[in-house]
């Protein structure tokens, strides 16, 4: 089935304001710079944060409906587990498709735009004193994907996400010997301080109504900036520098943690 099938535009712009009373309602979130995605295909490349409850789509999703319009194609690449049961059509009528390159390209030479996490569940586990840490785990899989649609990358970063709770270890030494490991497709076993369970697998506690600020970074044409044989770790290092030095200055704006 083609990637961009299962969206329906109709079901988007019912549910948004919705999704939109409690993104901004609940986490008090924010967004600038929405307008920097240019036309056309581009790949929105994030750092998650949260857990097992990452807001960094719905959050992405509504200001690019406030801006655009919901029958502007959106899409987010998402784990497989996302698909399972009766979520499964619910997801794909709001653009989730599982995470492969090849939908990423027929999205992205469709004149789509889509987003990508390319740390994971690695990234949105970051112990919360890492908040400001932008952590693929070496993966440089977006930059190909990008190349070879010949589409522009567009950093977006956002901080608050991981105050839902505090978050102490990816805990992967246990990760490793759980017998969830091949269930869960995961290494991690990620422990937390959080509400109602206290110190506990992070996964269980509830998000705490942190206050979420993001920000979307002006887009880079890596063929324009990097050549045509780009050293992919190099660029890697380069997009991840200058993620971190936006959140750096997020940083210094947030007064307080959760309250924002």
């Amino acid at each position: 089935m083609s990637a961009l099938a299962g969206r329906d535009p109709a079901y988007v712009a019912k549910v948004l304001p919705l999704l939109k009373l409690a993104m901004k309602g609940y986490f008090r979130s924010t967004v600038s710079g929405m307008d920097k995605v240019p036309d056309g295909g581009a790949l929105i490349v994030g750092n998650h944060s949260g857990g097992l409850t990452p807001m960094d789509v719905p959050i992405i999703a509504v200001a690019f409906a406030d801006t655009f319009g919901a029958d502007r194609p959106l899409y987010c690449l998402a784990h497989d587990m996302l698909f399972t049961g009766a979520a499964g059509p619910v997801m794909r009528k709001f653009g989730f498709v599982n995470a492969t390159r090849e939908a990423a390209h027929e999205i992205l030479t469709n004149g789509g735009v889509t987003i990508v996490f390319p740390g994971g569940d690695h990234d949105t586990f970051r112990p919360t004193l890492q908040s400001r840490v932008v952590d693929f785990n070496g993966r440089t899989g977006y930059l190909r994907t990008a190349l070879r649609a010949g589409v522009p990358i567009v950093p977006v970063v956002s901080i608050g996400g991981q105050e839902s709770q505090l978050f102490l270890t990816r805990g992967e030494w246990i990760g490793r010997r759980s017998p969830l490991r091949k269930v869960m497709r995961t290494d991690l076993f990620p422990i937390g301080i959080g509400f109602p369970f206290g110190l506990s697998a992070a996964p269980l506690n509830l998000p705490l109504p942190t206050k979420i600020t993001t920000r979307v970074l002006d887009p880079i044409d890596i063929e324009a900036e990097f050549g045509s044989e780009p050293d992919l770790a190099e660029v890697d290092r380069v997009v991840r520098g200058r993620m971190e030095d936006a959140l750096a200055e997020m940083a210094r704006k947030r007064r307080f943690p959760v309250l924002g």
